[in-house]
């Protein structure tokens, strides 16, 4: 044996030009100072893994890594697999101490009949210590680097033992694709565990290592064939199958799983803002310590939400013939003129749209829909983007009347406004039909989305209250205090928008939204568990007073039209909204327990299309979403009126106490928080008549009414 030692030093020696006595004072000296690593904290090493995303009920989402690995212990690998493994990389691995002398040996006249570096003599202890150690152990091609590596080799084998080694190995081992272990790449390549392998799937793994990239099984299935057939014939020859079994192994079809068994594909948006989450909260820790993260997430409702907003974009691009003035996301995607990089910023030519799903009562998102084609734009619209929320808006003004003491009954004007500008301008602003109905009560100038009542309510408030309002109500973006605020100029995030709609449902109670239940450790040890943040807003007597108002909405309201074509009647309050010359068009509501909102635009904003509105164009989706999530839940309960409201009949045109000299058409109940109901009775007045218009007596205002580039918002 000292023979063949010496031999193959020799052999070695010759091709790197070193003498035997250089060989051996190499081997001593190769691993002086730190030049190579410590093995000491081996027994105690754990490869790379992935961090798993679950959903709310425990099913797998995803995983973040930069090395996706899920170990799995040597007992649960199929012999068969580690077989195929040892026959293919490292025949004599039960027999050696880390180095295979009969390949060194065997290497060493064949680099040097070759005249260079063409046969390599690694074991699986080997390659063990350059992937646990590349730092040291590089993979350029000296004979430095190749002791070291066999000097390493030595000391593994001389502390652990081969299933050990051998465990370490097929746990750590990069199979392609991204998928580093037996089990990931099993579960990558073939849709299932590495314990449910069969001989054939186990050699197409076994044939990997000697090339991840050429004999990927997905990109090149023939050579992965021919790569597998090969390993199978080892293994017969060795005798761990028989005849029968290798010839049927090599005869099965290339099966691999739909999809890559990656789990991309699921909920893309939602997943890369957990994982911005979870990077800011544990830094590069979420990549390589095997995390278990327990998400918000309901599949069902994510698929119901990328449903109704898909089907309800496709609707709107294709309408009836010239009214969507642009090109569709399908004849973008196909067009050869179009295949290039999306611009900086992850901005696209297409119709988006955003989708966001929330359980208000305790802030778990349930789905997000960021955009429209995750591949092509990475840009997340949910929780990235800023935009305009026109009428969506206009409940925060309105709640912020109620808090001050105003009933639904209280009477605004809907009349021309004009306010001067900085520059010298006038300042303008229109209802959506260009047309001003006079006086009328809260509820039905925001029912009825109607602008100037919310304009002039808004500055009767004082612009500091409702900037104020839209605080508490979870909105943190800039809102600059400019008239033009109340109908929804200043931008948001759509996230916080829909958000901010939770009050309502939880009748005074603001809830942050959170996408994350717990994380643990790869033990299963708890990390973190993120606080419930829950805020007064509103007393629930002003909630439910708000909840009755945008009732109406959906009942009689912009968005009545949307409900009753989809036949969605459950108790459910909500708000359309459309911004200035149809550029975003949105509807967010709410039941007892689901609050969803619905966007669409296009990223550099331009009109959609001629009469955009959101009870048009939104609000169809969020009514299809609400209809299939309650077919898979009870119907959500209606919100309790409080004991302390009281109601009275009143007149619609004056806000007073109904009388019998006042048209019986336009008398209705209102409810009142005690201490807001009229007192005075509406003056008599014929059928059809109507009280004398309310005389603005406020001061002409000074400041300008909105930012320069500020535009007139519609519903």
């Amino acid at each position: 044996m000292r023979k063949f030692v010496r031999y193959s030093l020799i052999a070695i020696a010759s091709l790197a030009g070193l003498s035997v006595a250089g060989v051996a004072l190499s081997w001593w000296l190769v691993c002086r100072g730190d030049r190579c690593p410590s093995i000491a904290g081996l027994d105690k090493y754990r490869p790379r893994q992935t961090s798993k995303l679950f959903a709310a009920d425990g099913r797998f989402v995803a995983e973040l890594g930069l090395e996706r690995r899920t170990l799995v212990p040597i007992e649960q690998i199929p012999k068969v697999l580690t077989a195929a493994f040892v026959i293919t990389e490292d025949r004599r691995f039960y027999e050696h101490s880390g180095i295979d002398l009969v390949r060194v040996f065997g290497a060493g006249v064949a680099n040097v009949l070759r005249g260079g570096y063409s046969q390599g003599f690694s074991t699986i202890t080997m390659q063990l210590a350059r992937n646990v150690f590349p730092e040291k152990l590089t993979r350029e091609k000296t004979l430095l680097r190749k002791l070291r590596e066999a000097k390493v080799a030595r000391a593994i084998e001389s502390r652990f033992s081969k299933d050990h080694i051998l465990e370490l190995y097929l746990n750590q081992i990069n199979l392609g694709s991204g998928a580093y272990g037996v089990e990931t790449a099993s579960q990558r390549y073939f849709g299932k565990s590495v314990r449910e392998l069969n001989l054939a799937e186990a050699a197409t793994l076994a044939a990997l290592p000697k090339a991840p990239s050429r004999y990927n099984p997905r990109r090149f299935p023939d050579r992965a064939i021919q790569r597998r057939n090969t390993v199978l014939e080892l293994m017969r020859r060795e005798g761990a199958i028989s005849d029968a079994d290798a010839s049927l192994a090599k005869a099965y079809p290339l099966r691999l799983a739909h999809g890559g068994g990656r789990s991309s594909d699921v909920a893309p948006y939602y997943v890369e803002w957990v994982r911005q989450l979870l990077e800011a909260k544990f830094g590069e820790r979420i990549y390589t310590e095997g995390m278990r993260v327990y998400t918000t997430l309901d599949l069902e409702l994510q698929g119901a939400a990328e449903r109704a907003l898909e089907r309800q974009l496709k609707a709107v691009e294709g309408g009836s013939a010239g009214a969507f003035p642009h090109r569709t996301y399908e004849a973008l995607m196909t067009a050869t003129s179009v295949a290039e990089e999306p611009p900086p910023g992850g901005v696209t030519p297409y119709l988006q749209g955003a989708f966001i799903v929330m359980d208000p009562r305790n802030g778990a998102v349930r789905a997000l829909v960021g955009g429209r084609d995750y591949e092509d734009s990475k840009f997340n619209r949910a929780t990235q983007a800023t935009r305009q929320p026109g009428s969506t808006f206009k409940p925060i003004v309105y709640a912020t009347a109620i808090q001050s003491g105003r009933p639904p009954s209280y009477i605004l004007d809907d009349a021309p406004v004009e306010l001067p500008q900085v520059a010298g301008d006038t300042w303008q602003p229109r209802n959506y039909d260009l047309k001003f109905e006079g006086p009328m009560g809260m509820r039905r100038a925001l029912y009825q989305s109607r602008n100037m009542p919310a304009i002039r309510l808004g500055m009767e408030l004082g612009e500091q209250s409702v900037v104020e309002m839209a605080r508490r109500f979870g909105i943190t973006t800039p809102i600059p205090e400019y008239p033009s605020i109340h109908i929804g100029s200043a931008e948001v995030v759509p996230l916080q928008m829909v958000a901010a709609y939770s009050t309502f449902a939880n009748l005074g109670w603001r809830v942050a939204p959170i996408s994350i239940l717990r994380v643990e450790d790869a033990q299963g040890k708890e990390l973190w568990k993120p606080e419930i943040l829950r805020e007064p807003v509103l007393a629930p007597e002003e909630a439910w007073l708000m909840v009755d108002m945008m009732k109406d909405v959906l009942r009689r309201g912009s968005a009545a039209g949307a409900m009753a074509a989809a036949g969605f009647r459950l108790p459910a309050g909500g708000k359309t909204g459309t911004t200035n010359d149809y550029t975003d068009v949105w509807f967010i509501g709410y039941t007892a327990d689901l609050v969803a909102g619905v966007w669409m635009g296009f990223d550099k904003p331009q009109k959609i299309m001629p009469n955009a509105q959101g009870g048009r164009l939104a609000a169809p989706a969020w009514a299809q979403f609400m209809i299939e999530a309650y077919q898979r839940k009870p119907s959500p309960p209606d919100w309790p009126r409080p004991s302390s409201l009281v109601s009275k009949q009143v007149d619609e045109l004056t806000g007073l106490l109904g009388n019998p000299g006042c048209p019986a058409e336009d008398a209705y109940f209102e409810w009142y928080i005690a201490g807001t109901e009229p007192l005075a009775e509406c003056a008599p007045r014929g059928a059809g008549g109507r009280p004398a218009p309310i005389k603005d007596t406020r001061p002409q205002r000074k400041q300008p009414a909105a930012p320069p580039a500020a535009a007139t918002r519609r519903p």
